[in-house]
């Protein structure tokens, strides 16, 4: 598999025509303008560098690409540039933990 820009945003790269995300090549801060699919987006929170933003508009329930392969589900509608992570995507593979009451799953027992 070869890796390329997204698009021709040097800052993002899609690891597979498939993936509707692309990973972040080098930290872009809030605020400044990138260029996806030949749009332009103004990044609106900081995306860290290997993190994955959306390439295209998600929809609630559609699965998320990377590497070609089903990374998760989005548990809400993901906007183009938008940074994808566990605020807003389930993983299909792993256990999702929240701690809305105050319960730590990582605990030790005594």
């Amino acid at each position: 598999m070869h890796a390329q820009m997204c698009d021709h945003e040097k800052r993002l790269l899609q690891l597979s025509p498939k993936d509707n995300v692309c990973a972040v090549a080098v930290p872009i801060k809030a605020g400044e303008r990138i260029e996806i699919r030949g749009q332009s987006v103004i990044i609106s929170q900081p995306l860290p560098m290997g993190f994955k933003v959306a390439n295209q508009p998600i929809a609630m329930g559609e699965k998320v690409l990377k590497y070609g392969a089903p990374l998760g589900t989005a548990t809400a509608d993901i906007a183009i540039g938008e940074l994808v992570h566990t605020h807003n995507l389930k993983s299909d593979y792993l256990p999702t933990y929240l701690l809305e009451d105050g319960e730590n799953p990582f605990a030790k027992e005594d």
